[in-house]
């Protein structure tokens, strides 16, 4: 059950003590990482964590099928058995595209005999610069082919200019008209300013109902950072410890939180566990393309 509530008490108490977060992303990012086997099972838990994407102008049917071939199967099959996880249904853990695909994708989908998520863009993405009106109406087509899964982007004016009780009233109406779908709202961090404004929207998305919350849109010039994803991990965890609502955080950053946005890190993870198993780094021509 999505939450109801808009504490603006809260948001504006908030102020982010900016050089004590980069202080502690340098220090995360120095800690040793997981090697050999560890390493590896950690890389096939981030794929299935992945919303495996194409948003481009040139998206056909065939290229969305070529996709979801690709989310079903995002490992090579003789690379999984050398590790004995041939049968662990791996899988990606949605299949992203713009409203117009959604159709397209669930029928693929389900032809793959496969029943991972669709995920739709929706709301103007990237720039969320259309009426609101239109904004619901694509969400609710979405929902209505097939959509189990709505990417929003808010408005980053009303952040920029403060105006979080807005903000708060426009998400709210984005989370009832997703209805049963999950709603993943992204807030495209690299053009709200400041991280005192990624807390505080953080927190604005919780509130009016969100799913998941998204670093960016991959359209900005600047999208996730490490900074930026503690400071929404942190109101995450504030905002769980003040309600009891757990959210998560889809980031476009390393393998670290609970949902990825990048597609392109399949790919990377795919490279590494040929190297674990082979003992060599992959030509292109050796791996299946998404």
């Amino acid at each position: 059950m999505y939450s109801a509530f808009c504490n603006l008490g809260w948001i504006s108490r908030v102020q982010v003590n900016h050089p004590a977060v980069l202080r502690r992303a340098e220090q995360i990012q120095t800690r040793r990482t997981v090697k050999k086997d560890w390493q590896a099972a950690w890389l096939l838990k981030a794929v299935t964590c992945i919303d495996l994407t194409t948003l481009s102008g040139d998206d056909t049917e065939s290229n969305i099928h070529r996709l979801c071939f690709k989310a079903k199967n995002p490992i090579r099959l003789d690379l999984l058995e050398k590790l004995h996880m041939d049968d662990a249904g791996i899988t990606t853990g949605a299949v992203c595209v713009y409203s117009a695909r959604v159709k397209d994708t669930v029928k693929a989908l389900k032809q793959s005999g496969c029943n991972i998520p669709v995920a739709s863009v929706a709301t103007g993405f990237p720039a969320g610069q259309t009426p609101v009106k239109t904004r619901l109406e694509e969400i609710k087509l979405a929902v209505e082919d097939g959509a189990a899964e709505i990417d929003i982007v808010i408005s980053r004016n009303l952040a920029l200019t403060g105006q979080w009780e807005a903000l708060y009233q426009e998400i709210r109406l984005c989370r009832e008209t997703c209805g049963h779908a999950h709603m993943k709202t992204i807030l495209g961090t690299g053009e709200l300013g400041s991280l005192t404004n990624v807390y505080k929207a953080s927190l604005v998305a919780m509130m009016a109902g969100s799913d998941f919350i998204k670093t960016s849109t991959g359209k900005e010039s600047v999208n996730a950072t490490y900074p930026v994803a503690l400071v929404m991990v942190r109101a995450i965890r504030d905002f769980y410890w003040k309600t009891g609502i757990k959210a998560h955080v889809n980031t476009r950053t390393e393998a670290l939180l609970f949902r990825i946005g990048a597609s392109t890190l399949l790919g990377d993870i795919e490279r590494q566990i040929y190297h674990h198993v082979s003992g060599r780094y992959a030509a292109y021509h050796d791996l299946p393309m998404a």
